[in-house]
């Protein structure tokens, strides 16, 4: 029985974030609107009105040309009419590009986990507007018109992940990088990053490409990665019956984990595409397109190598910090404020600056802890003046308070106490009063140290610093 392999191509559509739709002035994120509230005659396809190209639509969707390094951004590409009939697209056809489109080639490479890269092609981009939404209830079809004319940037891959794994990183990588630039909030929940899963297997070692079958209607990555096994699963047991794949459209049943047929799948002759008469072509200004590509942002996988480069972070650190550009910003203006170890900025970053951007529900970027405040805050616990634990406090009373980490430490006393006469003074007093622990360590048990420090803690409402507590208390005791 011959083992095999699958091959996997990804169609997603990114909805674009700009104020309007692609074709009118109505507000293309209606996600929260009421249903058929934000509509106008052109975006509901009304007989004697003209779509209008929204200019902010072609600026991002060449921005992420620019960052998947495509071949070329075509110097005139064109509209044209997909003609189909489903009830929430009430033209009767979807304005999309087709055989001009506005970006050919390019690629994303994927970072897998035995340290290889594996290149995702990009095939092309074009632009298109959005179907409206049908919403099921129980024996009725309702339909919301709001989406229709939501602008839309399709990037198809080519046939190059080989499992569902692969595939649901692919996803995760394009995420981040629509984010990065800004173009997207790429949410699958909300529909602002839809995903169709083109799926075909073969015997190891071939380079057939065989009939493929295609996967709609999944909203989450975790749901993709789970439709695109469960369909490579079904490939293998038909091909091992004897039977033979069909080139059939799946729709993904979220709630029962399962797939099932909707339709023969549709070839491009039968959408009839034809020119749009109503839109003129797509020009792009050379000299425009030049100053786009030098305005492109470091990307993240080139920040997370210069990271490791330059600040000597572990590999870890440093893709965990480019997670996000806001972030990773945040991290470089901290460091350049800090003037020490980059990798203790990392460890506060990681471990207390994350918990409450997670707490908040927000972003390094939007947080009132500024990357200033941060680094005097990790100064002042690297120089002894505050505790780690105090210092952890202080980060949140600086978030909730907007003052300098100084200013609430000069405010609410929370210097650390170094002073060792005074310290040896309550350590006295808390051996004396603490026979049966004295007697245990003595005894041998010398780990109840931990112990005497902690109430020593208490007494100085966690300002002892810890390392001259657990002299002072080491001498003691070894005298008692």
């Amino acid at each position: 029985m011959p083992e095999f392999e699958s091959v996997i191509g990804l169609e997603t559509h990114i909805q674009l974030n700009t104020q309007t739709k692609i074709f009118c002035g109505c507000k293309a994120d209606s996600w929260e609107d009421l249903p058929n509230t934000n509509i106008c005659p052109v975006c509901t396809g009304l007989p004697g009105v003209l779509p209008t190209l929204n200019n902010a639509v072609v600026t991002k969707a060449v921005l992420l040309a620019l960052a998947v390094q495509v071949d070329s951004v075509q110097p005139k590409s064109y509209f044209a009419r997909k003609n189909y009939f489903y009830p929430d697209l009430p033209k009767g056809y979807q304005i999309s590009q087709y055989d001009e489109p506005l970006a050919l080639g390019g690629f994303i490479d994927l970072p897998l986990p035995d340290g290889s890269v594996r290149r995702v092609t990009i095939e092309k981009l074009h632009l298109e507007e959005d179907a409206g939404k049908t919403v099921r209830q129980v024996g009725e079809r309702w339909i919301d018109f709001n989406r229709c004319g939501v602008p839309l940037l399709e990037m198809v891959t080519g046939p190059d992940l080989r499992t569902a794994d692969e595939a649901a990183q692919y996803l995760i990588r394009l995420r981040q990088l629509l984010r990065w630039l800004g173009i997207s909030d790429a949410d699958m929940e909300r529909g602002q990053l839809r995903c169709d899963a083109n799926v075909s297997i073969r015997p190891v070692g071939s380079d057939d490409l065989n009939t493929k079958t295609e996967i709609k209607n999944v909203n989450s990555i975790e749901n993709v990665r789970s439709a695109i096994e469960a369909e490579i699963k079904r490939q293998i047991r038909e091909v091992q019956s004897g039977g033979r794949i069909e080139a059939w459209t799946l729709d993904w049943d979220e709630d029962k984990s399962t797939l099932h047929k909707m339709r023969s799948k549709e070839s491009e002759a039968d959408y009839r595409y034809f020119r749009e008469p109503d839109l003129l072509p797509v020009l792009i200004d050379q000299d425009w397109l030049e100053q786009m590509r030098d305005a492109l942002p470091e990307l993240p996988l080139e920040r997370k190598e210069r990271f490791i480069e330059t600040y000597a972070l572990p590999e870890y650190d440093s893709e965990i910090l480019t997670e996000e550009r806001t972030l990773s910003e945040y991290f470089e203006r901290t460091v350049q404020a800090f003037i020490g170890d980059p990798k203790v900025v990392s460890n506060w970053m990681m471990n207390d600056l994350l918990r409450l951007i997670r707490e908040r529900g927000t972003t390094a970027g939007k947080l009132i802890i500024q990357p200033e405040h941060l680094a005097e805050l990790i100064a002042m616990v690297e120089a002894k003046t505050i505790t780690a634990s105090t210092g952890k406090e202080l980060l949140d009373k600086v978030e909730h308070s907007g003052l300098t980490p100084e200013a609430i430490v000069k405010a609410e006393g929370l210097g650390q106490v170094s002073d060792e006469g005074k310290l040896r003074s309550l350590a006295v007093e808390i051996i004396e009063t603490n026979p049966d622990q004295v007697a245990t360590y003595t005894g041998g048990k010398t780990t109840i140290l931990g112990w005497f420090v902690g109430q020593m803690m208490k007494e100085t409402r966690g300002k002892a610093n810890a390392q001259l507590v657990q002299k002072i208390f080491r001498e003691l005791l070894e005298k008692s």
